[in-house]
C-alpha cells in the first residue's frame, strides 16, 4: 500500500478541517462521484483500525482501512491552490471515477 499526499494537499485539508498536528484523517472510497455514479475519495475524522495504513504529512495522519486499500493503493493527492482544486489520480487506473 502506497499513497503520495503533497504538501499543499496535506495544508489544505488541516486548514479547511481545522485539524491540529497529530490528528487522524480517514480516506476511504465514496460510491457515488460528482455527476458520476461511480467512485470518489471520502474523508472524516476519526480513528484508524489496527491494521490500517498510516501516512503523515504536515502533522497530519492520514489513513486508509483495509477494506479501502484495493482503491486507493496508488493514489496521488495533490492541491492547487490557484484554482482550488484537490485532484486525486492513480497510475494503476485509467479511470477512478469508474475502476476496472
Amino acid at each position: 500500500m502506497h499513497v503520495t499526499i503533497s504538501e499543499a494537499a496535506a495544508l489544505h485539508y488541516q486548514k479547511e478541517m481545522g485539524m491540529q498536528s497529530g490528528d487522524y484523517l480517514r480516506l476511504f472510497v465514496r460510491v457515488g462521484g460528482v455527476g458520476s455514479g461511480g467512485f470518489s475519495i471520502g474523508v472524516s475524522r476519526e480513528l484508524p483500525e489496527d491494521t490500517a495504513y498510516i501516512l503523515e504529512k504536515s502533522g497530519i495522519r492520514f489513513f486508509v482501512n483495509p477494506q479501502d486499500q484495493w482503491y486507493i493503493d496508488g493514489m496521488d493527492i495533490t492541491y492547487d491552490e490557484t484554482i482550488d482544486y484537490l485532484n486525486f489520480s492513480n497510475p494503476r487506473m485509467e479511470d477512478t471515477a469508474h475502476p476496472e
